[in-house]
């Protein structure tokens, strides 16, 4: 099968700020119920999913659309300003942006699938100019709608963004949620990029077709198996 688009996840994929993030769940996780979160139940609670969700887990019940705005916009808030505040690692992630310039160079359909909320999204387009590669329309993030990852609605919207077939489709990923969120949109081949977690964590997930380190890696098998459109 040629694969003839892309669609990435964001948050640790296209921009390594898993860390940031995990520190500032970790601070709400204290407030809300005494104690951070573990490294496991981040990546089965937290990495991929709604603010909603996250809240839901930590408090132990649905939460109020109070509550989850609040805490959020909190969240967030603490979030975007510890990026601002490291410049050095302000930036998008390693050959990003020479992948992002072949695919746009060779016309190959690609978006972006985030359970980031609006404020980050729009925080990302602008500080890293993401509508130089992204048709902005065409991006799919948390609006309240859609269902977090595992859900594979987030994926099946994405492809259909970019009017092709979820099968069409090559999805990277770095959160095992969103792994298994690619696989239930029947997504065709899906790359885990280790950008935080051990290579040895993907390698026991069969749906992963292939683990990058870069996306420098990536490049090679899109000049085979891609089919520019």
């Amino acid at each position: 099968m040629d694969y003839k688009g892309v669609i990435f996840d964001f948050n640790g994929t296209l921009f390594w700020d898993s860390e940031k993030h995990l520190e500032a769940w970790r601070e709400f996780s204290k407030r809300l119920r005494e104690h951070a979160f573990t490294d496991d139940e981040m990546r089965e609670y937290m990495f991929g999913r709604t603010n909603e969700d996250i809240i839901a887990y930590l408090i132990g019940k649905k939460p109020s659309k109070e509550m989850v705005e609040k805490f959020a916009k909190e969240k967030e808030g603490v979030y975007r300003e510890m990026c601002r505040k490291d410049p050095e690692h302000f930036h998008l992630a390693p050959y990003a942006v020479e992948f992002l310039n072949y695919l746009k160079e060779n016309n190959i359909p690609r978006t972006i699938a985030t359970m980031s909320e609006k404020d980050n999204v729009d925080f990302y387009i602008k500080e890293f100019n993401l509508a130089n590669w992204f048709d902005l329309d065409k991006i799919v993030y948390s609006d309240g709608t859609i269902a977090g990852k595992p859900a594979p609605d987030i994926y099946q919207i994405a492809a259909k963004n970019l009017g092709l077939a979820p099968q069409e489709c090559i999805v990277v990923e770095d959160a095992v949620s969103g792994i298994e969120a690619a696989r239930r949109a029947n997504i065709g081949k899906i790359v885990a990029i280790a950008s935080m977690e051990p290579v040895e964590l993907y390698e026991k997930i069969p749906a992963v077709s292939m683990i990058i380190k870069d996306f420098k890696e990536i490049q090679a098998i899109m000049a085979k198996g891609v089919a520019a459109k």
